[in-house]
């Protein structure tokens, strides 16, 4: 592409790209994919967008085709990749002038030279670094801005970068200009003191941006740019009063989960810092909300750092965990953490009727309380159990602080309702304390236990109070209820105790199968009564999702009446699915979950789903949930009755539908890939070269290149022959040799393990590449495996549970010890290529990743 020439083309497509009317954009946008891989394009959208005459919105897009071509073609190995001369080219283009005069594109610029970076830093671009520290060292304002903008990301990027090789060349990196990024951060906060007295907003707001960017450099390589922190005399220097205060949120937080140990000396600090801010008088009305909850969190993951916790033989602890430990003990003494627990009660949780709406949001005061008591129960019981008796009898209900404190109590009360059972008689509590406080009859005594309840519905105490009320009276209660039922007339009365018979049914569960036979036979007849009312309807769908659940297996027998309706509230061609279509979906989920069987009829009923996937509305989860429940109950016969036309609609929701739901369709493909190795290729071939295609250009999306690693990691893994065939069909229109390709793949795949954060798909993964490897045996299976059991403290399982597990008996993840399939895929190489041929392969690979192979292996 001839330079001169093609920017005034590609000008003018870019600037067509921006049209708000869509038959000059889309012609456009096709234009602009076509070019994406001619040499020379991304040359002259550098010069587009650094060519600050022209339009911002053209620039903007300028910006964007070029970070996207990176991840698509910038590595060697990639399809139509960019020439190793152009790339040249186009590196030092991008760091000659850090001059970008709006933020939004200065930003983005940033990022795809990071972008770069991770791929060439340092060894095709060695340049890059030295370049960004001279930047940042110029007195331009905006040019040192922009540099250290770029330092910032380039830095960030190469220190998320997790293969040994990376982190050895983090490491060099960091070692190397660490004072250089300390002295730099002390600068422009000098700076920034300094011109806050100014009084020039804009002045003082560029210099705290300055600030930041350099605190944020140096953070990421505090953290992430040395092994053991504690043993560098420069890192370790950084705690002066002035940097532990201003680092406590950007730093410490990050510091001592990556390094604990690195932390210990800052330990004692910290909590005195914390603790006086957050506990003591001396943090009144100069600390504001984000401050407290940040000192909360470093308390908390203080007190719960198990690299802190010596074992029950001490002996067996390192000296490093008995250390912190002698810190922590010596600092949490009886005065300290009563004064916490008081506080914590007292002050933090004394909840306003707005409050009380907002706390979900911002929980930090509820969950250290539940850390600081389960560390510390023998010291606080007794503190809590003092606080209880001051609340005992009635309460004032005209004294609203009053109230306000004893729901404090009570709401710590259920918090640490485990760690009080040996200490409290809740049953006695219950029926002294609790009971005749629900009899007052006030706005304000009602609001304040109803509240409590309400809010601690997932808490130990609610379903203590619940469960202790309910199953004393549950045959009665469950009696009368149904006799009111049928006897009122209204609907919204019948709306209300059927939504009472719902929280009982759900409340009590399993418990629940003897007293509902009378229900289960009225069920029919209301429904067919209330054809006209639609909310009741509702209701009975709410009814049904919790019987179905409390009869788990048994709701077979529900199936005349119960797939009728399921039918008729999930088929979008009838007008009762704008109001029945949210339960009859969660209905059908439930129904699924707990079926021992496949029938006709509820097979039958899959012929909804295909409109209900052309919404493409908020209930797609719930559909694809459905899905996934029909590829549980009977893979085989469901994938033959249905694949074709579900591959079809996949095809087109891949289209349309955000990255999430992009995800969300392909987790459904690899579980009838897990669940039918044979079948489930066959039936979604469509969909799989899309997802090799995403593997090879590097999909940039980290979550969904971690689901395309999942579902090939099952092809690869469980059929290979249908990879193979996958393999060659992709190396045809790729126009590249099949030993190539697959390279290519792999070199992709394992530059982007660090993607798949699940442990079941990164051993999958491990598994899939290693399956790759020739050998004359196999240790794909393990036997004498049993059906893990369940507890008595778990929820029963559903039917879906059992099939779940029943699965993962014969999944090669759960049954292969990937140990051992190291060990015998290395055995086999050994064998093949001879011991020389072997130790020559061997010495290709990185020191670091060998001696951690060895490690593995140990003991084989």
């Amino acid at each position: 592409m001839d330079l001169n020439s093609a920017s005034t083309v590609v000008l003018q497509v870019l600037t067509q790209a921006t049209s708000q009317d869509t038959t000059v954009l889309k012609p456009a946008e096709e234009q602009l994919k076509q070019w994406e891989t001619q040499p020379g394009f991304y040359s002259v959208l550098l010069n587009i967008f650094t060519n600050h005459t022209l339009d911002i919105n053209v620039r903007w897009l300028a910006v964007l085709y070029f970070k996207n071509g990176i991840d698509r073609y910038w590595r060697r190995v990639a399809p139509h990749a960019l020439s190793e001369e152009e790339k040249t080219t186009l590196r030092a283009g991008l760091i000659t002038n850090f001059n970008e005069p709006i933020n939004q594109i200065a930003t983005q610029i940033a990022v795809l030279i990071a972008k770069v970076a991770r791929l060439d830093c340092p060894r095709q671009w060695p340049e890059l670094i030295p370049t960004l520290i001279e930047s940042v060292k110029v007195q331009d304002d905006l040019r040192q801005h922009r540099a250290l903008l770029t330092f910032y990301h380039v830095t960030k990027t190469l220190a998320s970068k997790r293969l040994a090789a990376d982190r050895k060349l983090f490491y060099d990196l960091a070692s190397g200009i660490y004072t250089f990024a300390c002295s730099l951060w002390n600068h422009h906060t000098d700076t920034f003191l300094q011109q806050v007295s100014s009084g020039n907003e804009a002045t003082v707001l560029s210099a705290l941006e300055r600030t930041l960017l350099s605190l944020k450099v140096l953070r990421k390589l505090t953290v992430n740019g040395f092994v053991e922190p504690h043993k560098n005399i420069e890192v370790m220097v950084s705690d002066r009063s002035n940097l532990f205060v201003t680092l406590g949120k950007c730093l410490l937080l990050d510091f001592l989960d990556q390094h604990p140990f690195s932390f210990t000396p800052l330990i004692q600090r910290s909590l005195e810092f914390s603790v006086s801010y957050v506990f003591t008088e001396i943090g009144e009305g100069v600390t504001f909300e984000r401050f407290i909850v940040q000192c909360m969190n470093l308390i908390k993951m203080i007190v719960k750092n198990y690299a802190y916790k010596p074992s029950k033989n001490f002996e067996d602890s390192s000296p490093e965990t008995l250390e912190a430990h002698k810190i922590k003990m010596a600092f949490f003494t009886y005065p300290t953490l009563t004064e916490i627990c008081r506080r914590l009660v007292s002050h933090y949780f004394l909840l306003t009727e707005e409050e009380l709406t907002m706390w979900e949001e911002d929980p930090e005061g509820f969950i250290l309380f539940i850390d600081i008591f389960h560390e510390y129960n023998q010291t606080l019981t007794p503190v809590l159990l003092e606080m209880m008796q001051t609340l005992q009898g009635p309460t004032n209900v005209e004294d609203m602080n009053a109230l306000l404190i004893k729901d404090a109590v009570y709401n710590a009360v259920g918090l640490a309702a485990y760690e009080l059972f040996d200490s409290v008689d809740f049953d006695q509590w219950f029926k002294n304390q609790l009971l005749p406080e629900l009899q007052v009859i006030h706005n304000r005594y009602s609001w304040d236990l109803g509240e409590i309840l309400k809010v601690h519905r997932n808490s130990p105490i609610f379903p203590l109070l619940c469960l202790l009320w309910i199953f004393q009276y549950l045959e009665t209660m469950f009696t009368l209820l149904f006799q009111l039922l049928q006897q009122v007339t209204e609907c919204d009365t019948k709306m209300h105790v059927l939504h009472v018979l719902s929280c009982v049914i759900e409340r009590v569960n399993m418990q629940i199968r003897p007293y509902v036979g009378c229900l289960v036979q009225y069920l029919p007849l209301l429904w067919k009564q209330s054809e006209e009312h639609n909310m009741l309807r509702c209701a009975i769908l709410t009814t049904l999702i919790h019987l179905v659940q409390g009869l788990g297996a048994d709701s077979k027998n529900l199936y005349p009446f119960l797939l009728p309706v399921i039918q008729l509230s999930t088929d979008v061609s009838q007008p009762p699915h704008v109001y029945l279509l949210e339960d009859g979906l969660e209905l059908w989920l439930v129904t699924l979950e707990n079926s021992p069987c496949i029938t006709p009829e509820l097979l039958r009923i899959f012929q909804n789903m295909s409109p209900l996937l052309e919404l493409s509305s908020e209930n797609l989860r719930t559909c694809f949930k459905i899905i996934n429940g029909y590829i549980f109950l009977s893979s085989t016969e469901f994938l033959q009755t249905y694949a074709i036309g579900l591959c079809q609609s996949f095809c087109e929701l891949l289209k349309e539908i955000t990255t999430e739901g992009q995800v969300q369709v392909l987790k459904v493909v690899e579980n009838a890939l897990k669940v039918n190795p044979v079948l489930g290729p066959q039936m979604f071939q469509p969909i799989l070269p899309c997802v090799f295609r995403g593997i090879i250009e590097g999909e940039r999306y980290p979550v969904v290149m971690s689901t395309y690693l999942g579902v090939m990691g099952r092809v690869l893994l469980q059929n290979a022959s249908f990879f193979s065939s996958l393999l060659n069909e992709m190396a045809h229109k790729f126009n590249q040799e099949m030993d190539q390709l697959l390279g290519n793949m792999i070199e992709m795949w394992v530059d982007r393990m660090d993607n798949i954060t699940q442990p079941e798909r990164r051993k999958l993964s491990a598994l899939a590449l290693l399956s790759l490897l020739p050998s004359d045996n196999s240790c794909m299976l393990m036997s004498h495996l049993e059906e893990p059991k369940v507890t008595e403290d778990e929820e029963p399982p559903t039917e879906q549970d059992k099939r779940k597990k029943m699965l993962a008996l014969k999944d090669p993840v759960h049954t292969v010890s990937l140990q051992q399939f190291i060990y015998e895929k290395l055995k086999a190489q050994q064998e093949l290529l001879g011991e020389q041929g072997f130790q020559s392969l061997m010495e290709t690979v990185d020191t670091e990743i060998v001696t951690q192979l060895q490690e593995f292996l140990q003991g084989f």
